[in-house]
């Protein structure tokens, strides 16, 4: 029998075999949750599902807001795709 170090991400539950995965998953969690606080504080009448939407959004493309913040606006125009990490759910749920 193996020993298998396992990090859990406390936010949504999903477990990584490798640390550094694991805290950029937790980092980009923790984002999207401020990015949705600070919606919700400042719109007035937005849903939660929306808000939670665009802080999604906005953490999966923060490099390229990044950029536009730093004078290239024309960034977060381009064709982008968010890969999620692999997790150790999801490899459980595929062998199921």
């Amino acid at each position: 029998m193996s020993v298998v170090a396992v990090w859990l991400c406390d936010r949504d539950g999903s477990m990584f075999e490798d640390r550094k995965l694991a805290e950029e998953h937790d980092k980009y969690l923790e984002l999207a949750a401020n990015i949705t606080q600070l919606i919700e504080e400042n719109i007035p009448g937005i849903d939660e599902q929306h808000s939670e939407a665009i802080g999604l959004l906005l953490a999966q493309r923060r490099e390229l807001l990044a950029k536009a913040c730093k004078g290239k606006p024309d960034e977060l125009l381009q064709p982008f795709t968010y890969e999620k990490p692999v997790t150790l759910n999801a490899s459980v749920a595929a062998k199921s």
